[in-house]
C-alpha cells in the first residue's frame, strides 16, 4: 500500500506580497503627537499579558528603553523591577546617572539588576563560544556580557524581559532626507582585508531571492534574531513594544521633525520633567570600549591559534588568512581603531561558531 502524503496535492508555496508601508503626513494644528505615541505604545504592550511582577524592563538609560520602562512604571508604579549592562569609557557615569534619575521619576521595584560588561567582555573566560559550545553566529557578538545578564535576570525570577530594541528604526530618517554612507563595499581588499575570495565572488547574488518587504523594516528584525536567542535560553521571553506593526507605521507617518534625533522620544521623557542629562546627553553610550577590551586582550592569542591551526573558513576560502594576519597584527591598545578593527570580533565569533558546528 503506497504512502499517503500528509499535504494537499495541489499544495504550492505562494510568495508573500510585500508588505505597504507609509509616509510622513502633515500634522493637524492640535496634534497631540505624545499622546498618540504613547496610546500607540499601549496597545502595544496590552497585546499580551505584561502587568506581571514576573516583567523586569531592560533599562539602559537610553531613549528607546528608557522611554518604554517608564511608561510601564507610570501605568503600574512599583511592580517592575530593572536590569542592564553597564557600558566602559566616558559614557559610562552618565548612563548611571541617567537610569538613576529615571527610577527615582517613577516608582520601579526593587532589584536593580547591574551587569557591568567590562568585568564579562566577549571573547573572556567563560564565554560559550571560547568554550567552544555551539553558538549560531548570527547571535549578538556580546554574547557573553549578556548572557551573564540574562542569566541574573532570571535567577531573580523574572520570565518577561521588556525592551526598547527597534526605537532606533521606528524613527529613521531616510536616505533623502539624511543622505549617508553605507558601510563601505566590503569587497574592497582596503576596507576588509581578511574576506576571502569565495566570499568576494557571491557578493553580486547577496540580495537574490530574499524576502519581500516586511511590516517591520529588516534591521528590526535583525536586532530581534540576534538577542532573542540568549533571553530564551534562559527561559525569559523577549517582548520589543517598538516592533509592533502598528508603532513602526506611526513612526513612518511622523513628520520630519519628530524623527530627527528622536525628537518624540526626547519630548515624552522631558514631559515627566527629566533633566537635561537625560533629555539631552553629551557624551556617547556604546559597547565600542567594550569591544575594544575584547579585541586588544581577548582576541589576539584567539587570532593566533586560529592563524596556526587553521580555520573552516580558510578551507572554504570565506576568510583569507594573509589578510586576516594584516588585519589583526595591531590589535593592541595603543594602535585599535574602532572603524578599522571592531568589526573582526565577528570573524572570531563565525570562526568558533563554525569549529563548534564541524565538531
Amino acid at each position: 500500500m503506497a504512502a499517503t502524503s500528509p499535504w494537499p496535492t495541489d499544495h504550492v508555496l505562494v510568495e508573500t506580497e510585500p508588505a505597504l508601508h507609509r509616509v510622513p503626513r502633515r500634522l493637524a494644528p492640535d496634534a497631540d503627537v505624545v499622546g498618540v505615541f504613547l496610546a500607540t505604545m499601549d496597545a502595544a504592550m496590552d497585546r499580551r499579558p505584561w502587568a506581571d511582577s514576573t516583567t523586569l524592563f531592560h533599562l539602559t538609560g537610553g531613549f528607546d528603553s528608557g522611554t518604554v520602562a517608564t511608561r510601564g512604571a507610570e501605568r503600574h508604579p512599583g511592580l517592575f523591577p530593572t536590569a542592564t549592562l553597564l557600558i566602559g569609557g566616558p559614557g559610562r557615569k552618565q548612563q548611571i546617572r541617567r537610569r538613576a534619575e529615571m527610577r527615582e521619576r517613577v516608582r520601579f521595584a526593587d532589584p536593580d539588576l547591574v551587569i557591568y560588561a567590562m568585568e564579562y567582555p566577549p571573547l573572556a573566560p567563560g564565554c560559550r563560544w571560547v568554550a567552544g559550545h555551539p553558538v549560531s553566529p548570527t547571535e549578538d557578538p556580546l554574547h557573553h556580557p549578556f548572557t551573564m545578564m540574562a542569566r541574573a535576570v532570571a535567577e531573580a525570577g523574572a520570565r518577561t524581559v521588556v525592551t526598547g530594541l527597534g526605537g532606533d528604526e521606528m524613527v529613521a530618517l531616510t536616505q533623502k532626507e539624511e543622505p549617508h554612507e553605507g558601510p563601505g563595499d566590503i569587497s574592497d581588499a582596503q576596507i576588509l582585508p581578511w574576506v576571502g575570495p569565495r566570499a568576494r565572488q557571491v557578493l553580486e547574488f547577496a540580495d537574490d531571492g530574499i524576502a519581500p518587504p516586511a511590516r517591520v523594516n529588516s534591521m528590526t528584525l535583525l536586532s530581534l534574531e540576534t538577542t532573542a536567542p540568549i533571553l530564551l535560553w534562559e527561559g525569559l521571553w523577549p517582548v520589543h513594544p517598538f516592533a509592533d506593526p502598528a508603532m513602526v507605521e506611526l513612526g513612518e507617518q511622523l513628520p520630519f521633525a519628530w524623527r530627527e534625533l528622536k525628537q518624540v522620544q526626547r519630548r515624552r521623557l522631558a514631559s515627566l520633567g527629566m533633566s537635561e542629562d537625560v533629555v539631552h546627553p553629551v557624551e556617547r553610550e556604546s559597547f565600542a570600549e567594550v569591544v575594544e577590551h575584547a579585541l586588544t586582550a581577548h582576541a589576539p592569542e584567539l587570532f593566533a591559534r586560529m592563524l596556526a591551526d587553521g580555520s573552516p573558513l580558510f578551507d572554504d576560502a570565506l576568510v583569507d588568512p594573509d589578510g586576516l594576519r594584516s588585519a589583526v597584527e595591531n590589535l593592541t591598545a595603543g594602535a585599535y581603531s574602532e572603524e578599522r578593527d571592531g568589526k573582526t570580533l565577528e570573524v572570531l565569533s563565525l570562526h568558533m561558531s563554525a569549529t563548534a558546528f564541524l565538531r
